[in-house]
């Protein structure tokens, strides 16, 4: 496998971890489930959402799902999809500080870069473009 795509990969599983951590805090916290284990509702999204990844032909370019100009979930499950980052967003940071800390600095660096990877405009955070 080249290094592109390996980095692809890394990037789809980090993708595909957050989403689930995200959906696990949403369920823990509305659905009063047990840590560890996720209701039907959520589990059934969790798994749409893991095939939706899975299945991303823009993995290597885009940054994150909420910046992709193509959104591939159905518009039911898109909406279920943002109640859950709704919820998530502002609590994952206490139970998961690395893997935020990490989506900050990549969120970061493609604003630099621009939203789509796009080069050479100038950087609000002071750093230069790729």
């Amino acid at each position: 496998m080249r290094r592109s795509d390996e980095e692809t990969e890394r990037k789809r599983a980090r993708e595909s971890r957050v989403v689930h951590e995200m959906i696990a805090l949403y369920c823990r916290g509305i659905h009063h489930t047990a840590k560890g284990s996720l209701c039907p509702e959520c589990e059934a999204l969790d798994a749409y959402a893991q095939k939706r990844i899975a299945r991303c032909p823009f993995m290597k370019e885009k940054t994150f799902c909420s910046v992709c100009s193509v959104h591939r979930y159905a518009p039911k499950r898109q909406e279920e999809i943002r109640q859950v980052m709704r919820y998530a967003d502002p609590r994952i940071l206490f139970r998961h500080p690395v893997m935020c800390l990490h989506h900050a600095l990549l969120h970061r660096r493609w604003d630099c870069l621009g939203v789509h990877g796009r080069r050479g405009h100038l950087c609000p955070h002071g750093v230069g473009p790729g």
